[in-house]
């Protein structure tokens, strides 16, 4: 599952305040994405916020954002041009690696496809791009207003009409679109590639992905979106095309976690994530777990709760305790199942306690541990096993306290 996306807003290129959405999964992300949509169109449309929640939904958090004078964000489009929007994707991508961490995975539809493939190689971090129904040369959206060429040549500018909206398109914006050289930016960008296309796209015919896949090093992949449109406005296209961007980061973003720098196995670090109220993240060695609370408290419900992983450590250690013992003792112990439950109750109250336990004035923690175990021997024996549960380090350190020193880190 994925949480609901946030609002925020960043400066873009030249200086306008944008307007974007971050879809970020449950759990502490795995990595960033970012998205840049197609021409004259929006953060909002069906294929931006289907792919940002299918990846949301695997692990992935997913910025798009408007460029600017399109959607929500500021400025005036007839102000912008491709190398704008090619900042305004920078801007993005630093926006993330001062409030988050840089996105390893860039993906672009349409014109913002072909703008992601021309900002990729300056996106250290970026580990794949993913483009969508994208252009192999710029400058072939102007067959969108080839009617009003002449016009715009003619008077360095003219309003046109793209889909069913008026922009105002000035002959800066032709010159800098015809100065791109996308090709030779895709050869040399340096990241795994899935380029998705229709084949009956009738807006960005389908040999524009021959010609950037063609360009393109390995590792790259071809995804037909078989009669999708070009806006990808089906649902069932946008999810598949979700579907293939996410096996996209699972392999190369993948590739990337295996090879990160691990933690020190001697150290818990926990950190909140900035995702939520409550919510932690939990590195110990190269384990990465998330500690969180309840809904009904205020939390995420994305984790444990601090009590719960006393519990669990609490029963891991009683089952790993009794598998030692039967094999030092050779014993045909099958299986151990512990289930644990905590709660506070007052001291004489306390079910199962011995007296001074029960001597103790207040509520104090109550485990209740239930230990199920099968195998083939004797009454004596499972009674022994119960026995040795006791001396579990960890229900050992319970019972006995631990002294918890705090300290001031740099």
């Amino acid at each position: 599952m994925a949480d609901k996306p946030n609002k925020i807003t960043f400066t873009g290129a030249t200086g306008e305040t944008l307007a974007a959405r971050l879809d970020l999964p449950l759990a502490p992300p795995r990595a960033f994405a970012l998205f840049a949509h197609c021409f004259t169109c929006s953060k909002d449309i069906l294929a931006a916020s289907r792919i940002a929640a299918g990846l949301a939904e695997r692990g992935i958090a997913v910025l798009r954002f408007d460029f600017t004078g399109l959607g929500q964000s500021d400025g005036e489009f007839a102000n912008t041009d491709f190398s704008s929007n090619v900042g305004d994707i920078l801007a993005a991508v630093e926006w993330l690696r001062q409030n988050h961490e840089a996105p390893k995975l860039l993906v672009g539809h349409s014109l913002g496809g072909a703008a992601i493939l021309a900002a990729a190689g300056d996106v250290l971090e970026a580990v794949a791009v993913a483009t969508i129904g994208a252009p192999a040369h710029a400058d072939h959206v102007i067959h969108n207003f080839a009617a009003d060429l002449d016009r715009i040549e003619a008077d360095g500018e003219a309003t046109v009409t793209l889909a069913g909206r008026q922009f105002q398109i000035r002959k800066e914006f032709l010159d800098n679109l015809r100065g791109q050289a996308l090709l030779d930016r895709v050869k040399t960008m340096g990241k795994a590639l899935m380029v998705l296309h229709a084949p009956l796209d009738q807006t960005v015919g389908v040999e524009n992905a021959s010609e950037i896949f063609l360009a393109a090093k390995h590792p790259k992949s071809f995804v037909s979106l078989d009669d999708a449109d070009h806006l990808v406005s089906k649902r069932r296209d946008a999810d598949y095309a979700a579907g293939a961007i996410a096996a996209l980061a699972e392999r190369y973003i993948g590739e990337t976690e295996k090879n990160a720098k691990k933690g020190d196995p001697a150290v818990a670090l926990i950190e909140e994530t900035g995702f939520g109220k409550f919510q932690q993240s939990v590195t110990v060695g190269r384990h990465q777990l998330t500690a969180d609370e309840p809904e009904r408290v205020g939390g995420l419900d994305t984790g444990p709760t601090p009590y719960d992983f006393l519990s669990i450590a609490l029963g891991a250690c009683t089952s790993m305790t009794l598998r030692m013992y039967a094999e030092r003792k050779k014993l045909a112990l099958e299986k151990v199942a512990v289930s644990v439950t905590h709660g506070k109750v007052h001291a004489a109250d306390c079910e199962g306690c011995d007296d001074a336990v029960k001597g103790r004035d207040g509520k104090i923690d109550r485990f209740e541990r239930s230990i199920r175990i099968s195998g083939d021997f004797d009454e004596e024996t499972a009674n022994r096993l119960l026995e040795i549960a006791d001396l579990c380090p960890v229900h050992k350190t319970l019972e006995a306290g631990a002294a918890v020193v705090t300290k001031c880190a740099d």
